[in-house]
C-alpha cells in the first residue's frame, strides 16, 4: 500500500503490521489476577519486568490476597521487593494500595480509571495496564517505549504522556488500545530502542518519517 501521509493513517497502518509481527504479544508481568497485575506494575518502575517476576512469587504467596497486604508489617514488604530498586516507597505503595482497595473497594481492584488513579503507586499508566489487560477494557499505557516511537513515527510531538494518551486514543480504535501500547513497547525493546534504531530490519522503515531514506 501507499505511504500513510497523515498521522492517524500511519498509527493504524503500525498497528496492522506490528500485529503480524508480533503475533504473541502480551503484558511480560507475570500475573493472575488483577490484584497482582497491579501489584507487578507498582513494582515495574525503573525496573526490568524480568526481575518483578523473580520477586513477585515470594510477595504473592506471603501475600496472596488485598487484605493480606494490607496487613503486611512494612519491613517485612521492604524485604520481600528490594531487588527491585527504590524498595521503600513501593513497599509504601504497595501496602498503600492494598489498603485502598479493602477500605474503599471491598477487596477488588476497580475498574474505572477516575477510580484506579486515586490508588496509592497508580498512575494512569498503570491503571491502563490493568484495564486493558487484566479486565479487557479500553486502555492505551504510554511508556517511555510508546512515547519514543510515537515521536519517531510522527504520530505525535506531545511529550506529556496523558496527553499523548489522549491523542494515540483519537487514533485507535478503544479495543485496540492495548494491544498497539503491547506491540508498540516490544518493538521498541527489539528494533527500535533509544540509541542505534535497527532501522534496516524495521517493517516500518518505509512509512516512518525518521527512518534514513
Amino acid at each position: 500500500m501507499g505511504r500513510p501521509r497523515s498521522p492517524k493513517g500511519r498509527a493504524v497502518e503500525t498497528l496492522r503490521r506490528l500485529r503480524v509481527e508480533y503475533p504473541d504479544a502480551r503484558c511480560e508481568l507475570d500475573h493472575r489476577n488483577p490484584y497482582e497485575l497491579l501489584a507487578a506494575t507498582i513494582l515495574s518502575a525503573q525496573c526490568t519486568d524480568v526481575r518483578v517476576n523473580m520477586v513477585t512469587p515470594a510477595l504473592f504467596a506471603r501475600f496472596p490476597t488485598p487484605e493480606d497486604l494490607a496487613a503486611a508489617p512494612i519491613d517485612e514488604v521492604e524485604e520481600l521487593v528490594r531487588s527491585t530498586g527504590f524498595y521503600r516507597n513501593k513497599a509504601r505503595s504497595l501496602v498503600g494500595m492494598a489498603q485502598a482497595l479493602v477500605e474503599r473497594f471491598d477487596g477488588e481492584v476497580p475498574s474505572a480509571m477516575e477510580d484506579l488513579v486515586t490508588i496509592p503507586g497508580c498512575g494512569r499508566k498503570t491503571a491502563n495496564v490493568v484495564r486493558s489487560v487484566a479486565m479487557g477494557l479500553p486502555g492505551l499505557p504510554v511508556d517511555t517505549h510508546v512515547g519514543r516511537l510515537s515521536g519517531r513515527l510522527g504520530l505525535s510531538e506531545e511529550t506529556d504522556p496523558v496527553k499523548l494518551e489522549h491523542v494515540l486514543n483519537a487514533m485507535i480504535p478503544p479495543d485496540d488500545r492495548g494491544l498497539f501500547s503491547l506491540v508498540l513497547i516490544l518493538h521498541g525493546r527489539r528494533t527500535c530502542p533509544a540509541r542505534r534504531p535497527r532501522c534496516e530490519a524495521c517493517v516500518l522503515a518505509d512509512l516512518c518519517p525518521s527512518a534514513p531514506r
